[in-house]
């Protein structure tokens, strides 16, 4: 899930500050530590790493580091393997100097291929598994192998998913593999050529680009023999392999904060519109996934993290408004289900980033029965994008912000518009949304931010919080609760409403908060039960519904928004999130320990 970029251009300038500029556009991806290393004009590589975020890290400083050569490659780093120091920090370089790498994945097998380095005296200066590629290419290249050759030699004996670069100070060559982990090249203006783990780390300088497939490596050259464009091979056979220059469709959204303290609160408020924009669909491309859906013999709705949640959410909204049964599953755990997949099974894959490595093998495991795959996404160009039979772009913008917030509402919205689709209702669930999108509006304004502050006053001191919902807001229970623990390190835990008296009930004690999504529905009663039941012994009820009940403490009003409920219900917990973590101290954007894509297992 770490952030690689690369830049070339033969006889160019300003490489170190130009990866910068593209490493700080994937901060999302990493943000423990980060370094480039820059290819000066004598042919020798310098190497700037630091600790924290890129997002400080000033040009000037780096370009009088690194100076102003025409080759460089960066890196921004979440940790794997080995602890949070400069030392880890990538890139990493053999034992002569010459070869940098930069690495996104975890190497399985390093622990084997690094005891034989040691056995034949390689001096490492790092704890991480990557140091071991430019120490194996160091030595392939030793006994008269090509940079091509060492590098495809050490590729081949790989295992896990991962994306590495090698730079060959000598040469002046660069070579780009990808083992599972995303890589893309983009073909720029007069000889100018990148590479990145996302299309954002170049997407301001060129929107033409050249994929790079699972098992494939790109050789880029930017010495005296320079190609224009990059050649592509097959990792496991050396053959080459053709490749067509695309010209991606996509703009970027503004990643600025437009005013506002930190990008999660702006994604927050940005569902004013990202709600309209998701359902936002060619009503042909609807009608024929929602054929497919209907016709499919099996469909299972497959997500990780706070998209898995969205995923049981669908489960609930195909149930109540298509009558139609579909199965969600937590992506980490779809292999267990491969046994009912059959070639008319149809699987609905949820990313926001369309790179999470969990989710990306659930897709393996479905291709491999000849299930057809049906993407959610909200990056273009994306690994799922380009493996799935069909797909529907989230339109959501760029979602910097580790905590998923508009990425989420625009999940719930395009998973029910298909169902409405499925029922035959397609007209009516998008009279229902894009009204629901214009109560979202009028409900984000800067009174009802206020009075979640004051509520994030009380709470900022409290060491759990406990959320309740019943039927499709259940999940949104636990995908509140996630929300809270992401941003403000409170523990808090989801509950089915009905569950409460089979053990969480011991944990309530005088004072304890409970957040209770209630919706105006058939499970209105019993939610309002649920929460006297917690009242009863001594919690204090925080009711987000649309209308006021004497069992609430504090009462966050939301729209009655039927059956698009948990979109609504979920947005006032987001808003609490951002408030506890600012109070607590806490930069809500970057989260500890976690990442925006999930690249690893």
């Amino acid at each position: 899930m770490c952030g690689i970029v690369v830049y070339g251009r033969r006889g160019g300038s300003g490489a170190p500050a130009l990866v910068l500029e593209g490493l700080k556009k994937l901060e999302y991806r990493g943000y423990d530590s980060w370094g480039i290393a820059a290819l000066d004009r004598k042919g020798r590589i310098s190497v700037m790493r630091r600790v924290g975020k890129i997002g400080g890290a000033n040009a000037a400083a780096v370009s009088r580091r690194l100076g102003s050569g025409s080759v460089a490659m960066g890196h921004t780093r979440w940790a794997t393997h080995g602890g949070i120091s400069e030392r880890n920090a990538h890139p990493h370089l053999d034992c002569t100097g010459r070869i940098a790498v930069v690495h996104n994945g975890i190497i399985e097998n390093y622990q084997e291929l690094k005891s034989g380095l040691l056995a034949r005296k390689h001096r490492f200066s790092s704890e991480t598994d990557t140091e071991i590629l430019a120490h194996y290419i160091e030595e392939g290249m030793s006994r008269g192998q090509s940079f091509q050759q060492a590098t495809r030699s050490i590729a081949k004996r790989l295992s896990g998913r991962s994306a590495f670069v090698a730079l060959d100070s000598k040469s002046g060559q660069v070579i780009a593999v990808r083992l599972g982990a995303p890589l893309i090249v983009g073909i720029g203006k007069g000889g100018e050529l990148f590479v990145s783990s996302d299309i954002n780390g170049f997407l301001e300088h060129t929107n033409k680009v050249m994929y790079i497939d699972d098992n494939q490596m790109a050789l880029l050259s930017f010495g005296k023999r320079a190609a224009r464009l990059p050649a592509f091979f097959n990792v496991s056979t050396g053959a080459r392999v053709r490749k067509r220059i695309v010209a991606i469709d996509w703009k970027r959204s503004d990643e600025g904060k437009s005013g506002y303290d930190h990008f999660l609160i702006k994604e927050i408020m940005e569902q004013k519109h990202t709600i309209a924009q998701a359902i936002n669909q060619d009503d042909a491309t609807v009608r024929r996934a929602a054929n497919r859906i209907r016709n499919a013999f099996g469909v299972f709705i497959v997500g990780a993290g706070t998209a898995g949640r969205a995923c049981v959410a669908g489960e609930y909204l195909f149930s109540n408004i298509a009558k139609k049964h579909v199965n969600s599953a937590v992506a980490s755990e779809f292999g267990h289900y491969k046994h009912y997949l059959t070639k008319r099974t149809l699987m609905i894959a949820v990313s926001q980033s369309g790179e999470t490595v969990d989710l990306l093998d659930a897709i393996d495991v479905a291709k491999s029965k000849g299930s057809r795959i049906l993407s959610l996404i909200n990056v273009f160009g994306s690994t799922m994008m380009r493996v799935s039979d069909d797909f529907f772009m989230l339109n959501a913008g760029a979602e910097k912000a580790v905590a998923s917030t508009k990425a989420t509402t625009a999940q719930l919205s395009l998973l029910t518009l298909l169902a409405y689709a499925t029922a035959g209702r397609l007209k009516e669930g998008k009279r229902l949304l894009l009204n629901t999108a214009e109560q979202v509006n009028d409900m984000l304004n800067p009174r009802y931010e206020e009075r979640i502050r004051r509520l994030a006053k009380r709470l900022r001191s409290q060491r759990d919080i406990f959320v309740i919902g019943r039927g499709v807001n259940y999940p949104m229970a636990e995908e509140a609760a996630i929300k809270l623990q992401e941003t403000s390190y409170i523990h808090a835990h989801g509950f089915a409403g009905g569950e409460l008296k089979h053990g969480p009930l011991a944990l309530i004690g005088k004072g304890s908060p409970c957040i209770a999504l209630v919706a105006n529905d058939g499970s209105k009663r019993e939610m309002i039960s649920n929460a006297m039941e917690v009242k009863a012994r001594g919690g204090y009820i925080i009711g987000v519904a649309p209308e006021n009940n004497e069992v609430f403490d504090y009462w966050l009003r939301v729209p009655d928004a039927g059956e698009a409920s948990p979109i609504v219900n979920i947005i006032p917990v987001q808003i609490l999130a951002y408030h506890l973590a600012v109070m607590r101290g806490i930069n809500p954007d970057y989260p500890r320990n976690l990442a925006k894509s999930v690249t690893v297992k």
